[in-house]
């Protein structure tokens, strides 16, 4: 019998909320969430960088990994779209 070694990281399920539309992704713990975020904005069919994502209350940067974020099997990421400006006329 072989077991895997202890430090082989499995692949994770998260779970990525957009106003209540959900997509579930397998991503692997060390798999930076540059990719993962394409894979969602085109899901929601939606452009490239129209979302930021947010993991409990803190903004989910795109070199960030699930590993860095201690995230768990079944962890959900909240996609809001990104606001930008504010500017007046005067």
């Amino acid at each position: 019998m072989s077991a895997e070694p202890e430090d082989a990281k499995p692949k994770l399920t998260i779970t990525i909320n957009y106003e209540g539309k959900l997509v579930t992704v397998k991503v692997k713990a060390s798999m930076q969430f540059k990719k993962i975020f394409e894979v969602a904005e085109k899901r929601f069919q939606k452009d490239p960088g129209t979302f930021k994502f947010v993991f409990e209350g803190e903004r989910v940067q795109p070199e960030d990994t699930p590993a860095s974020l201690n995230m768990e099997e079944g962890d959900v990421i909240d996609a809001h779209l990104e606001q930008l400006g504010g500017a007046t006329s005067c």
